[in-house]
């Protein structure tokens, strides 16, 4: 008896936890909030093969109690044997075609949401060229960071996805040395990035939501990819439409790397450029580099995808990267004393966009050039 109390008793405690940690989860970091199109429908998915599950588990349990009631010994002869079923074409009709029913109503939703979410023939023109008319990012993943390319703007940054809301963001995934996952998880599910091809989906980040979230998602490689696997976090800024033209533009401007102004920093600009320059860029060109594009560093949130943006942290990062990140390929390529690391991190921190700078109406200036030129041809 004592025996059934506590299977009782822990059964009750693994019930009531599990509700309770059903409820944890953040705006810009959870699967059960989505925050776009693509993430509501495969969250609709789940609930409805939730739904179906409960329905079979409680029809199976009344079922059971009912037959388990009825046929206690206590109200059945000793010599009481059962109706043998077996045979009965009619029952095994029926409880064959069931299960075949529910399938059909959950495989008729998902094979539709399947092909939807795959289409992605807008992101080309008729000649397979980037369409400039929708938002295109190519993702690149390394060991363990994240190049984002905007093909139509001819911009590249790292670490901080920038996207427009409420409209459909494609993305080209690809990995740079082993096979990743780029996921993020409020907007809709992962995708492999592959070294031997191209795998291309889209998302889009409702507006009200990114405001919930302070429009601040949280991306993660979603695929063990070695030591730091955990580590490969990414930020995602959802900004209004407008906003995010302006950021483009902005980056599209930038020319020149920053222009180091206090002297720690123009001392470190001076060491950045004989020691550093070979894999990070300054400026938002040339996407394939072996580092992170530094261009707008001093503007983000993070420091190696996770540590908090202030030049303690930086320091620390770049005078022993393998103790935060195992297994990095910055590790053991540079020899700096902590004073010249000190003067590097002050530049680094420095590297930041002036907003505002950017054209906007010049932000797509090629492309227009080139649908007039045909057009005059």
């Amino acid at each position: 008896m004592n025996l059934s109390f506590l299977k009782g008793k822990a059964l009750l405690l693994v019930s009531a936890l599990t509700l309770f940690l059903a409820g944890c989860g953040t705006n810009e970091l959870s699967t059960l909030r989505p925050a776009g199109e693509v993430g509501r429908e495969q969250f609709n998915l789940m609930i409805l093969s939730i739904i179906i599950m409960l329905l079979v588990i409680a029809v199976v349990v009344v079922l059971f109690t009912i037959a388990v009631t009825k046929s206690r010994r206590s109200k059945k002869a000793e010599d009481f044997e059962p109706v043998d079923k077996a045979g009965n074409h009619t029952l095994e009709v029926i409880w064959t075609s069931i299960p075949i029913l529910l399938l059909i109503v959950l495989a008729i939703p998902t094979v539709y949401f399947v092909f939807k979410q795959a289409d992605t023939e807008a992101m080309t023109d008729a000649d397979g060229n980037v369409n400039a008319e929708e938002t295109v990012i190519n993702v690149r993943a390394y060991q363990y960071w994240w190049e984002f390319e905007y093909p139509n703007e001819e911009v590249v940054t790292a670490q901080e996805l920038v996207v427009p809301t409420d409209k459909k963001v494609y993305f080209n995934l690809q990995g740079a040395d082993v096979k990743h996952s780029f996921w993020v998880p409020a907007a809709g599910g992962k995708m492999d990035t592959n070294i031997d091809g191209i795998n291309s989906f889209y998302l889009v980040f409702d507006d009200d939501k990114a405001q919930d979230a302070d429009r601040l998602f949280y991306g993660k490689c979603a695929e063990l990819c070695g030591p730091s696997h955990a580590l490969m976090d990414f930020k995602v800024k959802a900004l209004p439409e407008e906003e995010y033209d302006q950021w483009l533009a902005d980056m599209k401007a930038v020319e020149e790397p920053v222009q180091a102004s206090s002297e720690d920093a123009q001392r470190g600009e001076e060491i950045f450029n004989n020691s550093c320059m070979g894999c990070h860029a300054a400026t938002p060109t040339s996407p394939g580099a072996m580092g992170p594009n530094l261009t707008n560093f001093g503007d983000r949130e993070l420091i190696a995808g996770y540590l908090e943006h202030d030049q303690e942290n930086l320091e620390a990062w770049i005078k022993d990267p393998e103790s935060f990140k195992p297994d990095n390929k910055m590790a053991g390529t540079y020899e700096l004393t902590d004073e010249e690391i000190e003067a590097v991190a002050s530049y680094l921190m420095e590297l930041k966009v002036e907003e505002g700078s950017g054209d906007v109406s010049q932000l797509r200036e090629p492309a227009a050039d080139e649908e007039s030129e045909e057009g005059g041809n």
